[in-house]
């Protein structure tokens, strides 16, 4: 018999490995359901299966370099300033 707990003001219901096992057919549904399993072992908790959330796609590498600051002195100069000083 599953259980549900309370994490985070949310509910989570409670599976032993027994019943993970035996619901393995079903696990996709009830993660669709229920988007957390709490797992147990021995009414202790022992790990928690999480749906993933909805897929993002990677920023465009002209977004990123727009949102990184201008550098007063030319990477090049800082790179070779470094090396000398080795």
């Amino acid at each position: 018999m599953s259980q549900a707990y309370v994490f985070g003001g949310g509910t989570v219901r409670s599976m032993s490995i027994r019943q993970l096992r035996d619901s393995l057919s079903s696990l996709g549904e009830i993660l669709e359901k229920d988007r957390e399993i709490l797992i147990t072992r021995h009414g202790r908790p022992l790990a928690r299966l999480i749906a993933p959330g909805p897929s993002r796609s990677a920023p465009s590498h002209s977004d990123l370099r727009a949102g990184m600051p201008f550098l007063s002195i030319p990477s090049g100069e800082l790179i070779r300033e470094e090396r000398d000083k080795g």
